[in-house]
């Protein structure tokens, strides 16, 4: 169960049904997911994430999949199954593969128990790597 309602557009503030409206344009959608009622109980926050989100996420240097699949890794490192579902999603749809989820999902246990045996051992940082 969630710490805050998830609001209809009916139960909305004006501003939130705005960037509600902005999600559907944008997404060519009529759907809002759960995350974003969630911050529509705090209009300003919602839309600064929202403002935030589209600027990260838009095309640049890397790729829109790619970015989705770093998105991935980082919630499954953060142990955040709402981010890991929804964002695991957003990549299929952009065209990740099974073959490059199950790559993807090795590159993060691996880094997630070498992380852990450094941490672990304190290993020193080689000099080169430190530039």
């Amino acid at each position: 169960m969630g710490c805050v309602p998830l609001l209809s557009d009916e139960d909305a503030a004006p501003q939130a049904r705005a960037v509600f409206d902005d999600i559907r344009a944008k997404r060519d959608s009529d759907y809002v997911n759960n995350f974003w009622r969630a911050l529509a109980a705090d209009p300003a926050l919602l839309a600064s994430v929202w403002e935030r989100l589209q600027a990260v996420m838009a095309p640049g240097a890397l790729d829109p999949l790619t970015k989705e699949m770093i998105y991935i890794a980082v919630s499954v490192t953060n142990g955040c199954g709402y981010c890991i579902h929804s964002h695991t999603a957003a990549a299929r749809a952009k065209g990740m593969t099974p073959e490059q989820h199950g790559e993807l999902m090795a590159v993060i246990a691996m880094a997630s128990q070498t992380n852990a045996l450094a941490t672990a051992l304190q290993v020193e940082t080689d000099e080169r790597f430190r530039a």
